[in-house]
C-alpha cells in the first residue's frame, strides 16, 4: 500500500445527497448500526484518534462523511442504524440519505466496496441482515468487518465464526475480524480497501 496517511483529511460532510463529492475517486463506505464503532474503525485505519468524530450520543449525526486519503481514495461513513431512540422524523431522514447514496450517487460507479461492520458481541441485527440483503440484492461488493473483536475469547469467536457461517446473508463473505482498540484486523482489512479500490 502507497498510500500516504500523513496525508487524510475530512473532506466533505454531507447532509443531503447534492452534497457528495463530483471528483472521480474510488469510495469505500461504511456501514452498521450505531454504536457499532465505524468512527473508532476508520481512526484506527488512519491512525488518528479523532479525525472521525467518535459521539457520546449513537445516532446523533445524520451526515454521509467522506475523508480523502491522500486524494486516491475515500473511506465514506454512513450514518449510523437502528437507533432506537431516534425520532420517527430522523429515521426518515437517515433512510433517505442512506439510500441517496446508494440511489442518488453521481459517482456510484466509483464505489468499490461496502465495509458492512457487525459487532462480533452480538452477532448481526435484523437491520444488519436487512442492510445485507439490499447490498446482496444490488449486486454491490461487500464484506464484513466484525468489531469489538478483542471482547471475546476464543471460545466466543469460535462460536461467532460459526454461526456467521451458517448465516444466509454471511456464509459467503470474507469476514474480517477487528479491533479499534488492539488494532487486530487492520492490516487485513487495508488489503481488501486497496485492492477493491485498485489503489496501487
Amino acid at each position: 500500500m502507497k498510500l500516504n496517511l500523513n496525508n487524510v483529511s475530512l473532506k466533505i460532510t454531507a447532509g443531503l445527497p447534492k452534497q457528495f463529492p463530483a471528483d472521480r475517486v474510488p469510495q469505500i463506505a461504511f456501514s452498521g448500526r450505531s454504536n457499532v464503532g465505524k468512527s473508532s474503525l476508520i481512526n484506527c485505519l488512519l491512525n488518528r484518534k479523532s479525525l472521525a468524530r467518535v459521539s457520546g450520543e449513537p445516532g446523533k449525526t445524520i451526515t454521509v462523511n467522506f475523508y480523502d486519503v491522500d486524494r486516491k481514495l475515500y473511506l465514506v461513513d454512513l450514518p449510523g442504524y437502528g437507533y432506537a431512540k431516534r425520532s420517527p422524523e430522523e429515521k426518515k431522514r437517515w433512510s433517505a440519505l442512506t439510500d441517496g447514496f446508494f440511489t442518488d450517487n453521481r459517482n456510484i460507479d466509483c464505489l468499490k466496496l461496502v465495509v458492512q461492520l457487525i459487532d462480533s458481541r452480538t452477532g448481526p441485527t435484523k437491520d444488519d441482515l436487512d442492510m445485507l440483503y439490499y447490498l446482496a440484492e444490488t449486486g454491490l461488493p461487500h464484506i464484513i468487518a466484525a468489531t469489538k473483536a478483542d471482547k471475546l475469547n476464543a471460545t466466543e469467536t469460535r462460536e461467532f465464526l460459526a454461526a456467521m457461517e451458517e448465516g444466509e446473508f454471511t456464509r459467503d463473505l470474507p469476514l474480517i475480524l477487528c479491533s479499534a482498540k488492539s488494532g487486530r484486523g487492520r492490516d487485513e482489512l487495508w488489503r481488501a480497501l486497496t485492492d477493491a479500490a485498485d489503489v496501487k
